[in-house]
């Protein structure tokens, strides 16, 4: 049914506990990897609310003792690694929806601000977690990563059983009540974050390049709360300030990334907007995203190989900067002088299969090959390590997982890719915007 990465639907996850000395074939890991990771969220996730957790740690030891603490965002990207879960087989489509229903129920008990849902809710009550003091009301970023996912699961129900119809149609109250023009605050840009008690304090207005791209294009999209195209042009895009033309090793970036002129950001800038939104053949006035994004993905890969840094273990087997846990707390490590910490997040390179897929496989087959008993478990890979500082710690993020499976998944059949795209108001959004896309008509 879906082509690549191996011909069995699944493999058994018994296999990842073969001995050292058994070299596994690129496919059979790549199977592997995808099941194993996809557990983070249907074994790991949390038990009151079906949410994905923030954080797993193996050892139990959690800051603030927040194990029961969910993501927004990462649930977001969580649901969508469900539906490859059905489609893979590693679950049925019953369970998956019983699942699914679960979160649902959640999301719409939960507190919400002006539609939007807070970075982080207490799984049991479905209450804010501030996430800094003044940030305890809506996270409109993390709200979008959200609405990405469910929309997908929208459209993978929309024409099923009754039950499934109905679970459409809730997720489609959802949407609908996320009040995207409020998060303007009377201006021609978005702002990430809303507060009851802090306003507007946090005065964080988004403009690119970054990872948000996909809370500009549900913004215009959204038939109930839509944004003008000029927010986008002018706060986005800067009145085309975005625009740029960086060469790296032989590659080019038409976008100036934030903060990361040089080499470009970290890599989840490739990815978070792109689990549903599909970056081929998708072009504005500003870049060609596809073009842009495989250049991140080969820059960031190739500052790793020449090593300027001279960390331990570095090279075409294992590379990619993104943020993750770092040796002290967490960090965007990305190419750069200052950025660079020695530290490999496998997110980095797995997630970005569908841009660099032999690649991807070459530092996926080192790391599993290799180094299995350091840097992998019962979720997949742990979020990240160091050679240098000898620091493999047992840890997972649900948002270094969420990708891993959505692309790998998007490599071998565009499943999230059509689903997302097949939207109807994502195709007008787009084209309000003025985007080239396969999909627009």
């Amino acid at each position: 049914m879906m082509s690549c990465g191996g011909s069995s639907s699944h493999q058994s996850t018994k296999d990842s506990t073969a001995t050292d000395t058994l070299a596994l074939s690129a496919d059979s890991i790549f199977n592997i990897v995808e099941e194993q990771t996809f557990q983070y969220f249907w074994d790991g996730a949390e038990p009151v609310s079906g949410m994905a957790r923030e954080r797993y740690h193996v050892d139990g030891n959690y800051p603030e003792n927040d194990m029961n603490v969910v993501t927004s965002g990462g649930s977001g990207f969580g649901v969508m690694a469900l539906l490859v879960g059905i489609e893979r087989g590693y679950i049925s489509r019953e369970q998956g929806l019983e699942r699914l229903m679960k979160i649902v129920s959640f999301l719409e008990k939960a507190d919400r601000f002006h539609g939007a849902w807070p970075h982080w809710l207490y799984g049991e009550t479905g209450k804010v977690k501030p996430f800094g003091q003044k940030d305890n009301g809506g996270d409109l970023v993390e709200t979008s990563f959200m609405i990405q996912g469910l929309l997908c699961v929208r459209q993978y129900f929309a024409n099923g059983n009754e039950q499934e119809k109905a679970l459409a149609a809730r997720i489609d109250q959802l949407w609908k009540a996320v009040e995207f023009s409020w998060y303007r605050n009377g201006k021609n840009v978005l702002y990430w974050h809303w507060s009851p008690n802090y306003k507007w304090q946090m005065n964080f207005p988004v403009t690119g390049y970054n990872e948000c791209l996909i809370m500009y294009i549900l913004a215009a999209a959204s038939p109930t709360h839509g944004i003008p195209a000029e927010v986008y042009h002018e706060g986005w895009a800067k009145s085309g300030a975005i625009k740029d033309s960086i060469n790296a090793y032989g590659h080019t970036l038409k976008l100036s990334h934030n903060f990361a002129k040089e080499y470009g950001g970290p890599l989840f800038w490739s990815h978070y907007s792109y689990l549903g939104l599909d970056p081929h053949g998708l072009k504005d006035r500003y870049a060609d995203y596809w073009e842009n994004n495989l250049n991140h993905v080969l820059i960031n890969r190739e500052w790793c190989i020449q090593n300027p840094k001279h960390y331990k273990g570095y090279g075409p087997d294992s590379w990619g900067l993104t943020a993750s846990y770092s040796v002290k707390g967490y960090a965007a490590h990305a190419p750069g002088e200052n950025n660079d910490l020695g530290v490999i997040s496998p997110t980095a390179a797995l997630s970005s299969m569908p841009y660099t897929p032999e690649y991807s496989k070459q530092a996926m087959v080192h790391w599993y090959n290799d180094m299995r008993t350091k840097i992998f478990g019962k979720y997949g890979f742990y979020d990240a390590f160091s050679e240098t500082e000898n620091w493999y710690p047992q840890q997972y993020l649900a948002i270094d997982q969420g990708p891993i499976v959505v692309m790998m998944e998007n490599y071998r059949s565009g499943l999230l890719w059509k689903l997302f795209m097949s939207c109807p108001e994502v195709q007008a959004g787009l084209k309000k915007l003025d985007f080239q896309s396969p999909y627009l008509k």
